[in-house]
């Protein structure tokens, strides 16, 4: 496996995974949908233009996970990151939040921020092995309209809609 600095060259090789990741975020919130690579494709290509840091990690000339960083400095934020489930528990992810880290430390700073679905046990589990455990601020907003929310989230002895 092998860690790979994105460029724009490469947004057709990464856009089938950008697109998998929307879906498993659509999925969190109980929504089924299709994966769409032009989508995806733009996506990355924003990122690449905005001058977000991208890295994927190729296995057999196959993209099997990346990584989105913003950087707004003090800090840097994990935009996306994703591993295709097969890869997944095999050091894909580890490799490209150690990057986001080494990144964060070329600027001074010793942590990286993430923002996470409350129901993403997956991606939590992940942050917590890797000593992330401070729960740092929390994006409250009213419902849409039509919106049908289905679970709550507690925090201390608040307890919100999601």
């Amino acid at each position: 496996m092998e860690l790979i600095k994105i460029n724009k060259t490469h947004a057709d090789r990464i856009a089938p995974l950008a697109a998998a990741f929307r879906v498993q975020l659509k999925s969190l919130k109980g929504i089924r949908s299709q994966p769409d690579i032009d989508a995806g494709k733009e996506e990355i290509l924003e990122f690449l233009g905005s001058g977000f840091p991208v890295y994927a990690v190729e296995d057999n000339n196959v993209f099997v996970g990346y990584i989105v960083c913003r950087i707004d400095r003090p800090c840097l934020w994990v935009e996306h990151i994703y591993v295709r489930e097969e890869c997944r528990r095999k050091g894909v992810g580890t490799m490209l939040f150690k990057k986001a880290e080494e990144i964060a430390a070329s600027m001074g700073e010793d942590t990286v921020y993430n923002f996470v679905h409350p129901n993403n046990e997956n991606m939590i589990r992940f942050l917590r092995s890797k000593g992330y455990t401070v729960l740092n601020m929390i994006e409250i907003r009213k419902p849409y309209e039509g919106e049908r929310l289905t679970s709550t989230v507690h925090v201390e002895n608040e307890a919100f809609d999601y």
